[in-house]
């Protein structure tokens, strides 16, 4: 669970020479998946993956209807077997803050300079609920509810499931499943398409 903070919005033309920015993109837009698909073609052709394993880590909890969103995308993802594509992180082998160390020390001794896309919820101002960020660089999975995780991932993707303030363990159990499941679906679609059209699968 990542506490996303406000940043601008950059075009995926500008990620070069912003990297550091964070794209938004409403889940509840008919375009979303499509706009995010392209931003995240271009930060694949930034970081030049076709020789790398291309790993998709997707985190959370499905013990946590907002912290769920990572293995439902996993499952989601999971099911197309992508040539080529490992997805880590499901409904029935959730990644979360007690096993990750774990898998990151699993993926970086199994596969070859692996290029890791970070898929997380978060949380954020209310004015963002529904959104979903991109971003080049690790994200910090566990701040939202005051953890001590490694980063992870080379891009992040992260849905927004409520907003942050007291009690973020409380608002993560209470978050709409129907939030969730939007995120979810919009997030696994520019993936599945990314990817696919990236590599010509």
């Amino acid at each position: 669970m990542l506490q996303t903070k406000t940043e601008k919005n950059f075009s995926p033309r500008k990620a070069e020479k912003y990297p550091a920015h964070i794209s938004y993109f409403d889940a509840g837009f008919k375009q979303s998946a499509f706009e995010l698909k392209e931003s995240l073609l271009g930060m694949f052709r930034l970081h030049r993956i076709r020789s790398r394993d291309f790993v998709i880590l997707c985190i959370g909890s499905d013990r946590s209807t907002g912290d769920s969103l990572g293995p439902l995308i996993g499952y989601k993802l999971e099911k197309y077997h992508i040539p080529g594509v490992t997805v880590r992180g499901t409904l029935n082998n959730p990644i979360h803050a007690a096993n990750l160390s774990e898998n990151l020390e699993n993926i970086y001794s199994t596969y070859k300079n692996p290029f890791i896309l970070a898929i997380d919820a978060s949380l954020g101002t209310k004015e963002h609920i529904g959104y979903v960020t991109l971003a080049n660089g690790p994200l910090r999975p566990g701040l939202g509810v005051k953890k001590e995780l490694p980063n992870v991932g080379d891009i992040h993707i992260t849905g927004i499931v409520n907003f942050s303030g007291m009690m973020e363990s409380l608002l993560l159990q209470t978050t709409r499943l129907s939030m969730v499941m939007q995120l979810a679906d919009t997030i696994s679609k520019a993936v599945l398409y990314g990817v696919t059209e990236f590599f010509d699968i």
